[in-house]
């Protein structure tokens, strides 16, 4: 039975993640429509938001999809690509290791970007005590429930997207408007610099390998100029 307190944990979670939808809705709608146009059905596009619920991952993915790329290196790719979620799992799991094995796998699959930002900043705020992990439930199923809506959004105006249409160009600019906003100090301006300059030097590899180059560049450059 759920106590009043435990519902203002969950309710506060959700109203404190609602800003944050704000931007995320027009970027599940991006997706919805690449992924139509990367040549999923509606069915597997849908299901990916469901699956995978990370979108830069979804992004990448869908790219990688539309040019045939073999599925071990989707997987490598996207795997490197969520390697800050262990980050986030390792901060907030001080917080969580006294909840029961179901609470944590529910939040472990919540664990975004931006259910992550609120939640960490909720736990390391005094009170609230044991039911803080309802806050988090509720910040996490408001984000699920806004990323699914638009990806649904996004793949019913894909389906009406004439095929002519060039939608490519709107994922670079989508990964620009991802990325800008978090070059906020040296060691991620690095990154994100050498990782660019490593892409295209590496632009002639197979199956667009030149990206998971770039990847581990931009992590590596990163790291290093961290402990300069």
């Amino acid at each position: 039975m759920h106590t009043p307190s435990t519902q203002r944990e969950f309710l506060l979670g959700i109203k404190d993640e609602l800003p944050i939808l704000l931007g995320v809705i027009p970027f599940g709608m991006i997706y919805g429509i690449l992924a139509l146009s990367a040549g999923l059905s509606t069915t597997e596009a849908q299901a990916m938001s469901v699956v995978v619920f990370a979108g830069s991952a979804q992004f990448m993915l869908v790219q990688l999809i539309g040019i045939g790329t073999p599925v071990p290196v989707m997987i490598l790719t996207g795997f490197v690509i969520n390697l800050r979620h262990a980050l986030y799992s390792a901060s907030i799991a001080p917080h969580v290791r006294k909840l029961n094995p179901a609470w944590k796998t529910l939040l472990a699959y919540l664990l975004t970007d931006e259910a992550y930002a609120v939640a960490i900043t909720h736990y390391n705020r005094p009170g609230g005590g044991r039911r803080k992990h309802w806050y988090f439930l509720g910040a996490g199923l408001a984000l699920w429930g806004s990323w699914q809506a638009s990806t649904a959004v996004g793949v019913f105006l894909g389906a009406q997207v004439p095929p002519g249409w060039p939608l490519d160009f709107t994922l670079a600019l989508t990964f620009i408007a991802l990325l800008v906003p978090n070059l906020k100090d040296r060691p991620s301006v690095l990154a994100a610099v050498s990782a660019g300059i490593v892409s295209i030097l590496a632009a002639s590899l197979p199956y667009k390998l030149n990206l998971l180059v770039a990847a581990l560049a931009g992590i590596v450059v990163g790291l290093w100029s961290e402990e300069k």
